[in-house]
């Protein structure tokens, strides 16, 4: 009788959480800074505990692995002196003040790649990491040879690695990327680099063999079965979003992908975890059922506490600029709390209102950069979920906010992109197209925002 009545009380809560369909008509109007979307909604920072991350042991080594990892694609960055605006290098001072929190809280698995901030994320990343004993990290680099597919540049990069990052071997190596056959044999088979790499495995130099999948589900298939490698680890895209949705040219969800790598006893390490920042901040609707459920979380944290639910993720990664994003998302794993069936529900919901906004499925990887054309592609992505997130979309005239709505797009338009890399001087080359690990069809995206702003201006 008390097991009923608490699971009717349970389910009250849910449905009142859920709002039961009333949820405010307007919300506040503001500029629609596209950079929110990389540095998240509501940051809940405490007392971050040294003492109480959560770690997951690699079976084949036995490794202990901070569930939370740190993904050094988007290192802070600062103006160089006596340089035009335009360019800029990485902040090491902040760096090293990051990986001293990150360490000192928990974290030791450190994730970065040859092509990270514009090349330059390794050396950053080395700098900070050798300033400590190798046995109190682990890091993993990559094979990013996507542009210099021959076997001498390839190896180059290889060495390289070694150079930058200050080590004389890898704990963890992935094949960077890959999603279709003929790039895969291109860049790892043709030029001998797979066998190379599995040989270096045997001789030590790279402890724990994978590869990162951006593809559709046939690949992924082929990996698995056919490719004649025995994979160490697989990393792949996985939030509460991308669980069982399938998008665009994808043809796979993320739980197919992680079902299949527990059936083989194959550690799964998790990027994309926040979906580039889009679960961090996500729509207002989605936003109202979080903080009716638990008004002491970030959206961030449930995005987290999704991904380290599953047993057989490894480590997750996310790339935190910001010192409170670190604090933030170290709670989310000091220790983590694994989610309840009723949180799961609640973010189906969540994910269902998602589908409803029609973002543009962007998560900010800048792997289609840069364009040749001078257009900011993440950035207008960004700005336009982000006003769509936010409810300031001006898509009906006769709606009450649609002037203050059109001002505050069109001025935080102009403020996040520069009118010279906006949607309008897409010519469609298609360039970007075949880089993008999401599918997303750029040119088609750039033309509807173009329409969409030049409406605005004329309904002015």
């Amino acid at each position: 009788m008390k097991k009923d009545s608490k699971r009717d009380m349970n389910r009250r809560k849910f449905l009142k959480i859920l709002g039961g369909g009333t949820l405010a008509s307007t919300v506040a109007l503001v500029g629609c800074d596209s950079k929110s979307q990389i540095s998240g909604g509501n940051i809940h920072i405490g007392n971050v505990p040294t003492d109480k991350m959560t770690y997951r042991t690699e079976p084949k080594t036995g490794d202990k692995i901070s569930l939370l990892g740190y993904g050094c694609m988007r290192w802070p960055r600062r103006s160089k002196t006596n340089a035009s605006a335009e360019e800029d290098e990485i902040d090491q001072e902040a760096v090293n003040e990051l990986v001293d929190y990150a360490i000192a809280h928990g974290i030791n698995y450190f994730d970065t790649s040859p092509v990270y901030c514009k090349g330059m994320s390794e050396q950053a990343t080395g700098i900070a990491l050798s300033r400590y004993p190798r046995d109190k990290y682990f890091i993993a680099t990559k094979m990013s040879n996507q542009s210099c597919r021959s076997r001498e540049d390839s190896l180059t990069m290889y060495y390289n690695s070694f150079k930058e990052l200050k080590v004389d071997y890898f704990d963890y190596y992935l094949v960077h990327s890959v999603g279709t056959f003929d790039v895969f044999k291109e860049r790892y088979l043709d030029n001998g680099i797979l066998d190379f790499m599995q040989k270096e495995r045997e001789a030590g130099r790279i402890r724990n063999l994978g590869w990162s999948f951006h593809g559709q589900k046939e690949f992924f298939d082929y990996m698995m079965n056919e490719a004649g490698v025995k994979w160490d680890f697989v990393q792949i895209q996985m939030n509460y979003f991308d669980w069982e949705t399938v998008l665009g040219r994808t043809n796979v969800s993320a739980k197919y992908l992680y079902d299949e790598l527990t059936k083989r006893n194959i550690p799964a390490i998790i990027m994309e975890p926040l979906l580039g920042g889009r679960l961090a901040n996500p729509n207002f609707k989605a936003q109202a059922m979080m903080r009716r459920a638990d008004p002491d979380s970030s959206y961030a944290s449930w995005a987290f506490r999704f991904t380290g639910s599953q047993p057989n993720v490894l480590t997750v990664l996310s790339g935190m600029t910001y010192m409170e994003h670190l604090q933030d998302n170290l709670l989310s794993f000091s220790p983590l709390q694994p989610l309840t069936d009723l949180d799961n529900k609640l973010l189906q919901h969540v994910t269902q209102t998602m589908l409803e906004f029609q973002n543009i499925n962007c998560t900010g990887c800048q792997y289609c950069m840069p364009c040749p054309y001078g257009l900011d592609i993440p950035g207008l992505f960004a700005h336009y979920n982000q006003c769509l997130n936010e409810g300031n979309f001006p898509d009906n005239t006769k709606d009450e906010n649609y002037r203050e709505a059109r001002r505050a797009f069109l001025i935080g338009f102009d403020r996040s992109v520069p009118k010279l890399r906006q949607a309008n001087h897409c010519v469609g080359c298609k360039i970007c197209m075949s880089k993008c690990p999401q599918y997303i069809r750029i040119p088609d995206e750039m033309v509807k925002i173009d329409k969409f702003v030049e409406q605005l201006k004329v309904n002015g």
